[in-house]
């Protein structure tokens, strides 16, 4: 009955439909840092493991709902039309954004109900947590909705006035892996405060290099990034030195205060990448690129011949080699935290 159901309203096609606009080549980004708190509270005495699951899948569909939100909001604003104006003039831009709302194969108003559709399965999930754990969950729980909606929605709009970045470093670093820690364990910790600022650096990063490279059609549209905020040339360059170099600072110091074990200092094995994504952009800024191919160590690449047919390869070799920085320096704190503890 439920196989014939789902057939005659193609209820699949659908979920695969809206799955792939909500971008899941983003979630390592929120999917990571919450399986690195999972395994940063492994072996607490009041480890939950319901508690831990309904937290990784409450995590994933609030950050694919806000997708769709970013998106809804961003087709308010006429985000498409802009950045064709702007390669209409010549200059180079992304070109994909909401194409499935250009096209006609969705309306604003579907995307808007999927969005909510979303966040209230995400939503049950933190009910699920504060059943386990109390109320004082609520305040992860109210503060990732308050900030992730704020961050292209009104009255706020904090991605339209440069504070775009500080919000993918509360909602991924801080906010996300302590309120996976403290659903799980009821506590926090100073190893979850460190890793979490760490960790939520390098997925600013992303946001961070992305608003780099979007610079000229952000500015179009009147959307004011950190980038913007930066200046010319050298005030960003400077910024993505820091936010690339500033996590492995802060654990070389934690291991120097003997706040962390010295063999987290493994995440240093990264830091090559990070500095190269550096360059990358520096010779983005200052148009002195040269080979745009993907090399062994920047990671995985997804559909590659795809992005390059598209004409985004330019974009997506960098944001996609931000992606797999904060990817690797995750799966190292949780192979460190396994073997060490």
């Amino acid at each position: 009955m439920m196989l014939y159901f789902c057939a005659k309203y193609n209820i699949m096609s659908k979920i695969k439909f809206w799955f792939k606009n909500a971008r899941p080549i983003s979630l390592p980004q929120s999917l990571l840092p919450a399986l690195t708190a999972v395994a940063l509270s492994y072996g607490a005495e009041s480890f939950n493991w319901i508690a831990a699951i309904a937290s990784v899948i409450g995590v994933v569909f609030l950050h694919l709902g806000l997708n769709l939100l970013d998106d809804w909001f961003d087709y308010k604003n006429g985000s498409a039309e802009a950045r064709q104006k702007v390669q209409n003039e010549g200059f180079r831009s992304r070109m994909v954004k909401y194409p499935y709302l250009t096209s006609g194969e969705a309306t604003h108003k579907q995307l808007f109900v999927v969005s909510s559709l979303f966040m209230l399965l995400a939503l049950a999930m933190g009910v699920l947590v504060l059943v386990i754990r109390g109320w004082d969950i609520c305040w992860w729980i109210l503060a990732a909705a308050i900030i992730g909606v704020s961050y292209s929605g009104g009255p706020l709009k904090l991605a339209y006035h440069g504070l775009g970045e500080a919000v993918i470093f509360t909602m991924f670093g801080p906010l996300l892996m302590t309120g996976v820690y403290y659903a799980i364990t009821g506590t926090v910790n100073s190893k979850i405060l460190i890793l979490s600022s760490s960790v939520g650096l390098l997925v600013t990063n992303i946001v961070y290099t992305h608003s780099v490279l979007d610079a000229v059609p952000d500015k179009k549209m009147d959307k004011k990034t950190m980038a913007h905020l930066m200046g010319g040339a050298k005030g960003q360059i400077f910024l993505s030195a820091v936010i690339n170099t500033l996590p492995y600072i802060i654990v070389v110091v934690a291991v120097m205060l003997k706040l962390l074990h010295p063999a987290y200092l493994a995440v240093l094995l990264v830091l090559p990448i990070s500095l190269w994504i550096v360059k990358s952009l520096n010779d983005f800024v200052n148009h002195k690129e040269t080979s745009l191919e993907p090399r062994k160590w920047m990671g995985p690449m997804g559909e590659w011949e795809k992005y390059k047919q598209a004409g985004i390869d330019w974009f997506l070799l960098r944001w996609l080699t931000a992606r797999n920085v904060t990817m690797n320096f995750c799966l190292i704190i949780i192979i460190v935290n396994i073997i060490f503890g």
